[in-house]
């Protein structure tokens, strides 16, 4: 059953037409990445699918749910979550707190019981603890997470960090912008790894944007490439990176 389904998607910025007539259907449970050259329009996608940007056409919809054009928030609140290219944590928050800030559509208090620190405060901050912990421990950032500050973690902890507070929003689909940018062969091959477990241990449903070709041939069932902001071709992974023209576009050779 499809948890994503986008049709005859566009958006033009000025005269130029950024996205144009983009048609992406994704399975619950399904890993997907979307690739193509820089400035192909990828980060574009993303934008709309999360409500960053207003379609100019077509439709958005998330597990039967029509969410075009929504806001951020509300799209987070049905059930989307992403990380960034350039990683935004809260770097002065400890590991703990990062996390503890994705859990707080889901885990609520009146602002009185916080300010006197009544019974249900701390009912429901250990709550939070708790599945903040949870979390954590899949990502194996559970060892001193609420002494350590997210500015004094290595690069490829921060990225899995961002992963677990977005997860921490408990997504339907998850969406990943180049989240191995930066990484040495060795985190690449650990977030390759801590992907796959959160698809398997979670059902999570993940759409990836990528340029590492051994991380995408390596994790992703299907493939859509965008091409000056259109479709050149989708298919299953092998299919499609073998693919003449996805070599010449894409690839470089």
């Amino acid at each position: 059953m499809a948890l994503l389904e986008i049709n005859h998607l566009a958006i033009s910025f000025g005269g130029l037409r950024a996205v144009d007539d983009f048609d992406l259907t994704i399975e619950k449970g399904q890993l997907y990445g979307l690739i193509g050259p820089n400035g192909a329009g990828k980060t574009t996608v993303f934008n709309l699918l999360t409500g960053e940007y207003k379609p100019n056409e077509g439709i958005i919809r998330l597990d039967g749910e029509d969410i075009t054009g929504r806001s951020p928030v509300e799209i987070n609140k049905a059930g989307v979550a992403r990380t960034f290219q350039n990683i935004r944590l809260f770097k002065q928050l400890t590991v703990l707190d990062n996390v503890k800030v994705g859990l707080h559509n889901q885990y609520r208090y009146s602002a009185l019981a916080s300010v006197f620190r009544l019974p249900s405060y701390y009912s429901m901050e250990e709550k939070m603890n708790e599945k903040a912990y949870e979390l954590l421990r899949v990502f194996d950032l559970d060892q001193d997470a609420d002494s350590v500050l997210a500015s004094n973690l290595p690069y490829g902890a921060q990225r899995k960090l961002e992963i677990a507070r977005a997860m921490a929003t408990n997504p339907k689909l998850l969406l990943l912008d180049e989240p191995a940018a930066g990484m040495n062969p060795n985190e690449t091959q650990e977030l390759m790894d801590t992907i796959r477990l959160i698809r398997d241990q979670f059902g999570m449903t993940i759409l990836l944007i990528e340029h590492d070709m051994k991380l995408v041939g390596g994790i992703c069932e299907k493939l859509t490439v965008l091409n000056f902001g259109r479709i050149l071709t989708s298919g299953d992974t092998r299919t499609v990176l073998s693919d003449p023209e996805v070599i010449k576009a894409y690839l470089g050779e």
